[in-house]
């Protein structure tokens, strides 16, 4: 028995205050790849009566309006519509809460946006006087984002980190060595950069960042052992690796983790591993 914490130290319940600039909105839609529900944030200054809405989530017109109506309860109107990413669990309610909104929605991808610009790395959002900063995260998918919140040391990561167990590194889109590349940006942000709290895109928030983002490399490296070690044991396909590698895994998640599995010996393939 042991009192030691998961990684990242989350929370608790999922929903609610989190931070002084930053309230979760859960989306109805909890299933084992989205946790409790997709998270839509809503951020913005405290003093300012506009806030920005980072994924509103999936297409559901309950959910949209009750992160248009707990924006109003924090005396605020949204005035900017953020994307991590295009999975449709974040971003499939983008053009209807566009609507209801009347807002732009930026986004890297330029197939989601809605308005004339995007987003890039370095750039800085700062509606309502709220600083949020773009901080690129590809690897999870090629367009994933994370933003980065100064003022409360926090940054929100989509899928790039999640609040309880890991993300998949969805391939062919999702690259391992982009991911792991991402994972060591944020694990910068989280020792030079200030950020002590993750605010993901599943599941509960993160109290220890760089714990989380220090658990999540020691996984990526387990795992990929465990695949290099499988392929050199003979296991040639991704869904032999899969039921060798994850066999005590929910086979609910071994689609999930297949990806994963590809993205992984494409990277070992790349380097000359196996």
């Amino acid at each position: 028995m042991t009192s030691a914490l998961p990684p990242g130290n989350p929370r608790g319940a999922v929903g609610g205050r989190a931070t002084e600039r930053a309230v979760c909105v859960l989306a109805p839609n909890p299933s084992p790849m989205t946790l409790d529900g997709t998270n839509t944030w809503i951020v913005g200054e405290p003093d300012s009566d506009l806030a920005v809405v980072i994924d509103p989530g999936p297409l559901d017109e309950g959910h949209l309006n009750a992160v248009v109506s707990t924006a109003h309860s924090l005396g605020k109107r949204i005035g900017l519509t953020l994307l991590t990413h295009g999975h449709p669990d974040h971003a499939e309610g983008a053009a209807r809460f566009a609507e209801l909104t009347g807002t732009a929605v930026r986004a890297l991808d330029p197939a989601l946006r809605l308005g004339d610009e995007g987003l890039g790395a370095g750039d800085v959002i700062t509606t309502g006087g709220l600083e949020l900063r773009v901080v690129p995260t590809p690897g999870h998918t090629a367009d994933s984002l994370s933003f980065h919140l100064p003022a409360d040391g926090a940054v929100l990561t989509g899928d790039t980190v999640l609040g309880r167990g890991t993300t998949v590194v969805a391939h062919p889109d999702g690259r391992l060595g982009d991911y792991l590349d991402s994972l060591r940006r944020l694990q910068a942000l989280a020792m030079d950069g200030g950020v002590t709290t993750v605010l993901p895109g599943h599941g509960p928030v993160l109290a220890d960042a760089r714990g989380a983002v220090e658990f999540y490399l020691a996984h990526r490296a387990h795992r990929l052992a465990q695949v290099e070690t499988a392929v050199e044991g003979g296991r040639t396909t991704p869904s032999e690796v899969v039921a060798h590698v994850y066999a005590d895994v929910d086979r609910a998640l071994w689609p999930a983790a297949e990806l994963s599995v590809r993205a992984q010996m494409d990277y070992l393939l790349e380097h000359g591993l196996i």
